[in-house]
């Protein structure tokens, strides 16, 4: 991919990279934060943690498929798919800019029912 290209994604993933790190930092400052007294108001907050470490997980696992896509811009692999070889389009890029596979590899490795970008891992 030209050099032009992969300073843009570049750019984009650590954008991204950086959001999602600030959001893991609220979480975890939500998750310093002493439980109510209440019983009934504690289960409603214990509930509320559960969504909010799901989706610290999904910010973890998309922080490490950023480090991987940069470590790929370094590596000029960037726009490659690591399961063919073959050039991932631009447009899959630009939608997922931490794509490891072409649309085609990453269908056929997603398991039904799961999202594409879920089993890119």
């Amino acid at each position: 991919m030209p050099e032009p290209w992969t300073d843009q994604f570049r750019e984009k993933l650590l954008a991204n990279k950086d959001e999602l790190q600030q959001r893991l930092a609220r979480i975890e400052e939500n998750h310093r934060r002493p439980l109510a007294q209440d019983s009934t108001e504690r289960a409603t907050e214990l509930e509320d943690l559960d969504v909010v470490d799901a989706l610290g997980n999904e910010a973890r696992f998309e922080l490490r498929q950023i480090t991987a896509a940069l470590a790929r811009i370094e590596g000029q692999k960037y726009g490659i798919c690591e399961a063919c070889g073959e050039a991932i389009i631009e447009a899959r890029l630009l939608a997922y800019p931490h794509a490891a596979n072409c649309i085609d590899c990453a269908t056929d490795k997603a398991p039904a029912g799961v999202p594409q970008h879920a089993a890119e891992e």
